[in-house]
């Protein structure tokens, strides 16, 4: 058996064990597997677009479920979306996004047309702060920091230190603000890095770090070649930040930003497949459960994202799982039964088509979760419905071979298999295709001959698998 090695279309498709095609296929620790469906909590949908949302927890460990849309910013109380908006709607432009980050007990928000906003508790309305309009804030060391600013895209500003309300700049309280010359354009993105800020431009870098009075953040410039292409293009996982910049995937561990690894075995069919006039819109987002990092974008062919590859920050494997969204967020449960937990779940028939083992059950668990372009909440605990992957070529110029049947070991076997066959007689020329047969005996009975083999394999319902064995001989002997 050939070990699977996950999507893999820039390699040579004669490497043992790479796909070099996959639909709802993602990456797990011992292989490959089929990607989880999206599945409603119960969540009634919002009122319009959702342009950002966050699950924030305060200093007693209660948890408030977030999310804006281009005029209102709402909470959810376990049965609707509540309006927790200021006194005026927000005028949103088309491509604003919404930035939360809990304070203390508060949470503070971000859009660029509107100065920050904060909420001082559970069901509390959001009010307007004497504070800068930002496109990104970060909460660090006791500073809220903003960026991109209404008083220079490149410009930053913190508050006092301990009070997210005071941002006059003064030495005694060390709120204060800067600009960050180096490197062309306005400010993209930030993200904490443990003590440090991170803050990027379309092709460069910076860290700051707390410094006191009278400086207080000091950057630095660690790169000027590489950035990140828009404000949730970026996330914070356990190796570092992974981010997208305009050439590659990129890894900032704490020294310089580099290719992340692997990035090789789909950075050319990935930014072939974006849309460049979107990339900007691009978002990462990052499951510590799976230790999987998505990134989800505009396919060439769209303006709203619509495509997601999926990457394992362990085994470095990729794999694909497209789906149409509004914006991502990690979502946290209640503990949630059929006899309670949800307003939503009432019955055994009325519960979602969720796994009995999956996360989505357990008090506390953090899930993966997207805004469809209904304005619904799902979360990404499903049952796999359908997924395929294609193997590369299996083969050799020097002779025709005769394949009888074509094996995949599943260590979670699938509601059905179904594998279809294609042949050529040289390298990059046309495939022709041969039968397509359901498993059977552990086997797909194949009957082709050529000097190269490939296969398609369809599943349904949820399955893993580790490796794959085309059984061939050479034509003509028995």
């Amino acid at each position: 058996m050939t070990p699977l090695v996950g999507f893999s279309p820039d390699l040579d498709p004669m490497s043992p064990g790479v796909l070099t095609d996959c639909t709802m296929v993602v990456p797990y620790e011992s292989g490959l597997k089929g990607a989880p469906a999206a599945v409603s909590p119960g969540v009634a949908a919002l009122a319009a677009a959702c342009i950002g949302s966050a699950v924030t927890t305060d200093l007693t460990d209660a948890r408030r479920l977030l999310a804006g849309t281009a005029s209102k910013l709402y909470e959810f109380d376990g049965t609707l979306w509540n309006d927790r908006s200021r006194g005026l709607s927000y005028t949103a432009g088309s491509d604003d996004r919404w930035t939360f980050v809990p304070y203390g007990n508060s949470v503070l928000a971000a859009s660029p047309t509107c100065v920050i906003q904060r909420s001082i508790g559970t069901g509390l309305a959001f009010a307007d702060l004497a504070a800068p309009k930002a496109k990104i804030i970060e909460s660090l060391l006791g500073f809220i920091l903003a960026f991109n600013t209404d008083a220079s895209p490149d410009q930053w500003a913190c508050s006092a230190l301990y009070d997210e309300t005071s941002w006059t700049p003064s030495i005694s309280t060390q709120a204060t603000t800067g600009r960050l010359i180096g490197g062309s354009g306005p400010l993209t993105a930030a993200k904490r890095f443990g003590s440090d800020i991170v803050a990027y431009k379309a092709r460069s870098v910076f860290v700051g770090r707390y410094a006191g009075d009278p400086v207080v953040w000091d950057f630095r410039q660690v790169s000027n070649d590489v950035g990140c292409v828009g404000q949730e293009a970026i996330a914070d996982t356990m190796i570092g930040h992974i981010f997208v910049g305009q050439d590659n995937v990129y890894l900032y561990d704490g020294t310089t930003p580099r290719p992340l690894p692997n990035s090789l075995a789909l950075r050319n069919w990935l930014f072939k497949d974006m849309n460049p006039s979107f990339r900007y819109k691009t978002i990462v987002s990052w499951d510590k459960a799976s230790y999987t990092v998505s990134i989800q974008y505009c396919s060439k062919s769209s303006t709203v994202i619509d495509s997601a590859v999926v990457y394992h920050v362990l085994t470095t494997q990729w794999g694909r799982a497209n789906r149409s969204i509004e914006a991502a967020v990690l979502y946290i449960n209640a503990s949630i039964t059929y006899n309670g937990g949800t307003p939503s779940i009432t019955t055994f028939d009325s519960a979602p088509a969720i796994p009995y083992n999956s996360a989505f059950w357990i008090s506390g668990s953090q899930v993966s979760a997207i805004f469809d372009t209904t304005h619904t909440l799902q979360t990404l605990s499903g049952s796999t419905a359908s997924s395929s992957f294609t193997t590369g070529d299996i083969g050799d110029e020097a002779g025709y071979t005769f394949c009888d049947n074509v094996r995949v070991r599943y260590i979670q076997q699938p509601t059905t298999s179904i594998a279809t066959g294609y042949a050529r007689d040289q390298e990059g020329g046309t495939l022709v295709t041969g039968q397509t047969q359901s498993q059977a005996d552990g086997r797909h009975n194949m009957r082709q001959r050529g000097r190269f083999h490939r296969f398609a394999v369809a599943q349904t319902g949820d399955w893993k698998a580790t490796a794959v064995r085309a059984d061939t001989k050479p034509a003509g002997v028995r």
